[in-house]
Formats: C-alpha cells, structure tokens, sequence
C-alpha cells in the first residue's frame, strides 16, 4: 500500500480499539482513536479520517445519534462503517439508511472487517474522483474566445509554461477564469503529466493552512500535505492574500530555500512543483498597507498575468454562451435551447459583474427554467432583473438623471457615486472605508475596480 488512508477507530472498549488499530497498521493504514463521541468529533476536525469504524452503543452520546449529526451538519466526506455487539436488523437498517457504508457485528471477523475498509475508501475515491472529473468537465479546457485578448493571453500563458521554476501569479476579478488559465499553464508544461493540486487559502483557519499545505508528523507518523501531493506538478493557491503572517513567512522560506519541513518534522524535503498563485486586487496594495511581506511580495510578483474582466472582451459571450450550453447538456441531461440574436446582443453589452462564473450560472438557469428552444432577450432581461434590489427609501433625494437609466446603469452609477463619495470622507483609506461601509476589503477593491475607481486619487 503506497499512500497511508488515515481511519479512526471509535470504541468505548480498550481492547477492542487496540486490537483494530494494531491489525490496520499491520495492513498499512494510519490510524487514530476516540472512546467517546465527542472525542470522534474532535477526531474528525483535526485528523481529517478519510474512513471512520464506529461503535454503536457507547457511554453518553451513542453511535447512531452521532452519525446523524455528522451527516445533518455536512461536515462529514468519509464514509462510516458501524461496529456493534448488539445488532439487530432495524440497527443495520436505521444506519444504512443514516449514510453508513456498511454495518460489521462483533466479535469482530478481522477479515470481514479489513474487506469492508478496502471496499469503502475504494468507493470514496471513485466517489471523489467522480465529483472531481464533473467539475473539471464542466470548465474548459483551456481559455474560451477567439477574440484578440484572449488570444494573446493563451499565447502568454503558453511561453510562461515554458519556466517551470518560476512562480506566476495571476491576477484578475472573481469568476474571471483564474483556475482555468493555472490549469492550462499546467498542461502545457513540462509537468502535464503529474499532480495539478489546488487550495484555496482563504477558505481555512489560520491554524490549519500551515498543516494543510505542509502536513504534519507526529509520533512517528506521517499526514502529506499539499506540498507533497504537488511534487512534480503544479501546486496553485488561490486568494493569495489571505496568508496570515506565519503562513507568509513559512511560504517565503520555501521559496527561498526550494525545501519544506511539515509541521512537527525535522527532515527538509526538496520542493519540485511548479507554484501559481491568484489574487483579486494587486498584491501592491497589501504592502503598502502593511498586511503583506514585501520580499514574499517580489518572490512571487515574477511573472504577473492579468485576466481581464469579461467586460472588456464582451467578443466572446456568444462563444462562451455557446460552450455553456452545450457542455451543461451533456452534463445534466437538460433539454436543448439556444440563444436568439436579440438575447446574444444584449448579453455582449452587459456588465457581468460575476464575469464568466455570472455567465455559466446563467445559462444552468435558462436551461433548467425554460421550456422554448429559443431563449430570447425578455427571457434573459426577466432572469436577470430577478437579482437587482429595489431601493425602497430616500427616492426623494435621488439625482433626477438616474432615474432615465435603464435600472442596471443606475444601479452601478448610483455605487460609484455612494463609494467615492464616501473614499472622499475616509481621505482614501480603503481599510477606513471597508469598516465604513461593511464589506470585505477583496470584494471591496473587485467592486472599486468594475466601478473605475482609484482609491488613491482621493488620499488627502
């Protein structure tokens, strides 16, 4: 067995918890332990277990009111095996039915119990995979348009691959197409052929980032980390702002050194990954802000690559309409419709705030909502319009002029007038004018930048 799935044992008996932990670590597994629910649920936190072997009747919390939890709560990907000495057929019934993969009586047959663990990790990495293979289906294999921007960029992205050891970042707006330009650098280099993993900061808590990238050893054993699974290939993170300052300087050492050591591990491991990161607003802003390490800025600022707004290359809607469309068909079975003229027209002179992410939704949407062949530009305007807000007050002290906007136009005159007037009050400070006007300072500076707002034109 060359990768060591990680399975928690969850038994109030002590013998019972020795004996399967001793046998699965004989067979090559790594294995953690809880004698109480709430132990496993910390377990499940921390250690991440790819498979769970739970005891239905323990001390307090029993093992069925746990399982539910978990799965009611969602937090839970891996698949659970039930053990119990007192099973009953309703048991087996009512657990299976909770999303238990299989149900095991005791005493234990060793290898019941050692077929069944096979079966469930092997049917929760084709479930994995499954999910994984749909959504990279679903995107594109390489950036869609014909127009000349994204033909330069394609072209762009193709020398970049070329430098394998240099770090790319990738700068542009949410749902520009970040991931889909990582993938293609990645398929068109010299690592095509290895591991392309992706992790986005943002999305874990400072505590876990640093063993989530890194891994971690304890007691002799060993949990891989992105770092490990992205040797040869291409490791992207995504939101590259949102390092704290730790995981900043542990990410500086790395690219300096080309070597990592994961968290509790004294043993330096050669770095042999491509590395691609992305941010939404220009990392210069955070330096200057003094929230990001300028000599981890100059690291990874080597080879920027600015994905445009689809905005500003409205040539290609129609092809990536297109695209959409067929590919959510043959995904999801949806009846076929196409875009008329009108509707195609209209969408190439529309904002796309959510750029092409915005645009996918879109489609799903019509297709699923529509019964006509043809979707047409009142179809379009209609769903559209569902998302706009309605401003419901202080109409009276409105400019005259936007209200001889079509509502969309107004809506954006109406933010760009509302944040300058209010960047003017904060002499320019942008973290003064997050707290504000309570909105994220990412989304904050996408939002300043769809409006053509500079933020230091109005520093007193």
């Amino acid at each position: 067995m060359t990768e060591k799935h990680r399975i928690l044992v969850v038994d109030d008996e002590p013998d019972i918890r020795q004996l399967v932990s001793e046998i699965l670590e004989d067979e090559g597994y790594q294995v953690v332990v809880a004698e109480t629910a709430e132990q496993a649920r910390e377990q499940v936190r921390v250690s991440r277990p790819e498979l769970i072997l739970l005891d239905i009747w323990m001390p307090g919390e029993d093992g069925i009111s746990l399982l539910k939890s978990w799965y009611e709560s969602g937090v839970l990907n891996s698949p659970v095996i039930m053990m119990s000495g007192h099973g009953t057929i309703e048991t087996a019934v009512e657990a299976t039915r909770l999303g238990a993969y299989d149900f095991i009586e005791k005493p234990l047959s060793m290898a019941k119990l050692l077929l069944s663990v096979d079966h469930a990790l092997k049917s929760s990495q084709l479930e994995q995979e499954n999910k994984g293979l749909k959504k990279q289906v679903l995107a594109p294999s390489e950036p869609i348009g014909s127009g000349q921007i994204m033909r330069e960029l394609r072209l762009q992205s193709e020398r970049i691959s070329q430098y394998t050891d240099v770090v790319v970042i990738l700068y542009g707006e949410s749902g520009v197409g970040k991931e889909v330009f990582a993938r293609y650098i990645h398929s068109k280099s010299d690592r095509a052929n290895n591991s392309f993993v992706k992790a986005i900061v943002s999305s874990f808590s400072s505590e876990a980032l640093l063993e989530e990238l890194f891994g971690k050893e304890e007691d002799g054993k060993v949990t891989p980390g992105l770092f490990d699974e992205a040797q040869g290939g291409t490791l992207y993170l995504c939101d590259i702002p949102a390092l704290d300052a730790e995981a900043q300087q542990a990410l500086l050492l790395v690219l300096r050194d080309k070597q990592y050591t994961r968290i509790g591990g004294q043993t330096k491991i050669d770095f042999q990954a491509s590395l691609v990161v992305s941010a939404q607003h220009d990392l210069r802003d955070d330096v200057d802000a003094g929230q990001f390490s300028e000599e981890l800025y100059f690291r990874i600022n080597v080879v920027p690559l600015v994905i445009p707004p689809l905005r500003e290359h409205p040539e290609d809607v129609t092809e990536l309409l297109n695209f959409y469309v067929d590919r959510l068909i043959a995904l999801d079975g949806l009846s076929y419709r196409h875009f008329s003229v009108a509707a195609q027209n209209y969408l190439r002179n529309y904002h796309w705030l959510g750029n092409i992410r915005e645009l996918r939704n879109l489609v799903q949407r019509l297709l699923i909502l529509g019964t006509d062949t043809e979707i047409t530009q009142e179809e379009v305007e209609e769903v559209l319009g569902r998302s706009i807000p309605i401003f419901s007050q202080g109409v009276e002290q409105l400019p005259i002029r936007l209200f001889e906007l079509p509502l969309r136009q107004a809506r954006e005159q109406f933010e760009h007038d509302y944040l300058s007037y209010q960047l003017e009050q904060c002499g320019g400070n942008v973290s003064q004018l997050a707290e504000r006007v309570q909105m994220e300072r990412t989304h904050l500076y996408r939002k300043m930048r769809s409006l053509n707002i500079d933020p230091k034109q109005f520093s007193k």
